[in-house]
């Protein structure tokens, strides 16, 4: 079981590795955006549906998850998603089939979001926050690479094509590592969990709720990654100083998303405060883009890592926390998660959209920030007291 140590540590290797791999193909992009053009001619309203695209099927496919788990068990679930995910980077070497390659990333990213949480919940249940802090860490951490590295593979002489394939190599790994894992523990197995058991979960107005509450906030860092390296090339910068930015900005995530979940454990389930404070950092950030993003740029990236970072923490944790039953936490999760991203490959489009109407990037960083201050309204609804209330499962 995973409480015992070697399997614990070798179960937190497996989640990292896994998560590292799920952020690279889209943060990659942002810094090779100039080079991606220069190469294929394509607009930026087209480029954005590298982002948009994945997004949206990370939303779709996120909710395939609670259906193929009953049917394929959770080891063949996670092998097929991350298997889906490296052929979509390996497919990267060829430039004509780039959008087909963002849909196979996506849909391989999202069978992982809805089945990775419920079984942190289900292996690690007294563990759950800092493992979750962990996930969300590890899933940054993967963003900074992205950004950092695919400029360097430019300059080693890869091409922007071979910089965007070299990340099959870990996620190979990540394949290879969580087959043999999932091999020793006991997850649930096809027909282990009752089909459409999560169907309910869809009759409950607290789960749309989440959705959109977690998908405003998300299109906050669906616009960072598409943007934030374009837009400060845009005011002079280089695709590497560019992809830096992104990375610090990522690191700022992966360090919020780890710490916070450990300072919020001292003041009781209520995770309002923290969610609270993190969207306030992203408004605040948001709004130095628009008005000065010259004057700071670094801090102005780690305020808006340390707010998109820990906010998506603990909205991860408020839906886990709505449910006590693991799978059916992860469920929620998923279903979170889905329709979220859903709405979260929105916002890209808008700020290209904007962009090429004359505004430049300005409007689309007050549109962040007004989209910020919406859900912190939004979390006032979120009192741990009511989820017992608010998601009664059905009587058996």
């Amino acid at each position: 079981m995973a409480e015992r140590p070697r399997i614990a540590l070798a179960w937190l290797a497996t989640v990292v590795l896994v998560t590292l791999n799920l952020r690279p193909f889209l943060t990659a992009i942002g810094p090779l955006t100039p080079t991606i053009q220069a190469h294929t001619g394509l607009g930026l309203q087209t480029l954005a549906w590298l982002t948009l695209l994945p997004m949206a099927l990370m939303g779709a496919g996120t909710w395939l998850a609670p259906a193929l788990l009953p049917r394929l068990g959770a080891r063949p679930t996670l092998a097929l998603a991350l298997t889906l995910l490296a052929l979509g980077c390996a497919l990267r070497l060829v430039p004509a089939w780039l959008l087909a390659t963002a849909a196979l990333c996506g849909v391989g990213v999202a069978l992982v979001q809805g089945t990775l949480p419920g079984l942190i919940k289900l292996h690690t249940p007294r563990h759950v926050a800092p493992m979750m802090g962990v996930y969300s860490a590890s899933l940054m951490g993967g963003g900074a690479l992205g950004a950092q590295l695919s400029p360097l593979a430019l300059q080693w002489g890869l091409g922007w094509s071979g910089a965007l394939a070299l990340w099959t190599l870990p996620v190979l790994a990540a394949l290879a590592l969580a087959w043999w894992q999932l091999g020793r523990m006991a997850t649930p197995a096809a027909g282990a969990t009752q089909r459409g058991a999560s169907a309910w979960l869809l009759r409950r107005p607290r789960t749309w709720y989440l959705m959109l509450a977690f998908g405003l906030m998300n299109g906050g860092y669906a616009s960072m990654i598409a943007w934030l390296a374009p837009h400060y090339q845009e005011l002079g910068w280089s695709a590497a100083q560019s992809g830096t930015l992104v990375a610090l900005l990522s690191i700022a995530q992966a360090a919020a998303a780890l710490l916070l979940p450990v300072l919020a454990a001292r003041g009781g389930p209520d995770r309002r405060p923290w969610l609270w404070f993190t969207l306030g950092c992203q408004a605040l950030g948001f709004a130095l883009l628009a008005m000065a993003p010259l004057a700071a740029p670094l801090a102005t990236a780690i305020v808006l890592g340390v707010g998109l970072g820990g906010c998506f923490t603990f909205f991860m944790l408020v839906a886990l926390d709505h449910l006590r039953a693991p799978l059916q936490a992860g469920a929620l999760n998923a279903l979170m998660q889905g329709g979220g991203f859903l709405l979260s490959a929105l916002p890209p489009w808008l700020m290209a959209r904007l962009h090429q109407g004359g505004g430049g990037f300005s409007g689309g960083w007050w549109l962040q920030c007004a989209m910020a201050l919406l859900v912190a309204v939004l979390v006032a609804r979120l009192a741990p007291t009511q989820y017992e209330r608010v998601m009664q499962p059905p009587v058996p």
